[in-house]
């Protein structure tokens, strides 16, 4: 467990409904009394913000798997260091949305097969993983349509097809086996409703 406040992230592939849990919980501890920061990923402090936007918008192969790394690894490090952080050290509880689990999956896994690569940077420059990761389930074709419906202009990943989402799944699945002490697996293919009581009730679990 973190020193000070917990760190909790949840991860899924694109339109899994993972932002909007997220959120949910992050209300949800506030409306207990518990100080909560959200925040998100690539982004979550000023520098990370400006590096989001090389990193979701535009052309799907305007950066090699190897680029993205770096650029995500440069992105979180300044998230960790000006925002998460001094939030926990604070004694709040930290909720992203994505952390390094996505690299994992999307570079080190489906992009390319660069695990080795995204562990050494993430061991050496960032060093911290999360108390607790909700790694939200869900049918890939319906979320890769839910992911494009919104129209964001921050469809780069989405824009690498059905397959492209199909693979993130697997790859989120070997996530959870591979970490089992933090990673919980959620089915998002349920009402939201449903979806944030289950995970209400397995953070409450966690804290007992």
């Amino acid at each position: 467990m973190t020193a000070g406040g917990r760190f909790i992230t949840f991860e899924g592939i694109d339109g899994s409904g993972k932002s909007t849990q997220a959120r949910r919980l992050a209300a949800t501890m506030e409306r207990r009394g518990i100080p909560t920061l959200l925040t998100r990923e690539p982004g979550g402090s000023p520098g990370a913000e400006e590096i989001r936007r090389l990193l979701v918008e535009g052309d799907p192969h305007r950066w090699s798997p190897e680029t993205e790394i770096l650029l995500f690894t440069a992105a979180r490090r300044d998230h960790l260091e000006r925002t998460i952080l001094p939030a926990l050290a604070a004694g709040k509880t930290v909720i992203s949305d994505r952390f390094a689990d996505s690299t994992r999956v999307y570079q080190g896994a489906v992009r390319a097969d660069a695990r080795a690569m995204v562990d050494t940077l993430h061991d050496l420059v960032i060093g911290r993983d999360p108390d607790l990761t909700f790694v939200i389930d869900m049918d890939p074709e319906l979320a890769l349509r839910r992911g494009l419906a919104r129209r964001s202009g921050e469809d780069r990943f989405e824009e690498f097809g059905p397959d492209f989402q199909t693979r993130l799944r697997a790859g989120y699945l070997s996530l959870v086996r591979d970490f089992p002490d933090r990673c919980v697996l959620i089915d998002g293919n349920r009402p939201e409703d449903a979806v944030a009581a289950d995970i209400a009730a397995q953070v409450g679990q966690a804290v007992a």
